[in-house]
């Protein structure tokens, strides 16, 4: 059998903190991202054992949860899992600790497209044979629907960069977070305390488009946007309780 549970020690550099020294929110997202890269290379199913099979992963959604953020220079644990694949999707978990101490929990919507057929590929179909899944959910959270018809108070437009951009020659998932988390200034974040945060990733950008976030804030939740020129919506951001 084959160990689905890929865990590793990290240390939390000043490169991911924020103005407090804490790990920050937009850098967890990125800190994730890797983990499950890392994962899915000891798998064999990272970028290039699916390249050889012409297949990508594709990531819908991500929802994280904050019960306390590590601080620079703390030596955190690294946890992450693939739940059982549910035909064309599936669910990734992920968990930072210290000690006994659940610091940050998540789960990702994952689906894998095909670049020959151009449309979607089974998961179970991915997974190497003997595959040991295991049933732990690291986040028992529910995903938010997310109604239509957003209107909100616009924050700022932002360009996307080469620097933005991904081995898929398009907006990394984790630069859209970078870029949302940079329409707000410090003293804004210092006034925001929502343990989830939740991303809608809802189509592709690519460098030299322009995106324009909005944001509303109603029942306790935060729910912004970031809209391309041609009015289709690229990215939901939810941040609640």
């Amino acid at each position: 059998m084959i160990n689905s549970v890929f865990k590793k020690d990290f240390l939390i550099t000043p490169s991911i903190c924020d103005y407090s020294g804490y790990l920050s929110v937009a850098d967890t997202f990125s800190v994730l991202q890797d983990l499950a890269t890392e994962s899915a290379d000891a798998l064999g199913v990272g970028f290039k054992g699916m390249a050889a099979r012409n297949l990508f992963w594709l990531t819908a959604k991500t929802i994280v949860r904050f019960y306390r953020r590590p601080f620079m220079s703390d030596v955190v644990t690294l946890t992450t899992w693939p739940e059982h694949p549910e035909g064309l999707k599936c669910f990734r978990d992920y968990t930072i600790t210290c000690g006994n101490e659940l610091l940050i929990a998540g789960k990702t919507l994952w689906a894998v497209y095909d670049t020959k057929t151009g449309g979607l590929h089974k998961v179970e179909e991915v997974y190497p044979e003997g595959l040991d899944l295991i049933d732990d959910i690291a986040l028992t959270d529910d995903f938010s629907h997310v109604r239509p018809g957003f209107k909100g108070e616009e924050l700022g437009r932002y360009t996307i960069r080469s620097t933005d951009i991904d081995v898929g020659g398009h907006m990394n998932n984790a630069a859209y977070v970078h870029a949302f988390a940079g329409m707000f200034s410090v003293e804004e974040w210092k006034k925001m305390n929502y343990p989830i945060v939740e991303v809608h990733f809802k189509n592709q950008c690519f460098e030299g488009d322009t995106l324009t976030f909005s944001k509303t804030e109603e029942n306790g939740t935060l729910h912004a946007e970031a809209v391309r020129e041609d009015g289709k919506t690229a990215l939901q951001v939810l941040m609640r309780s």
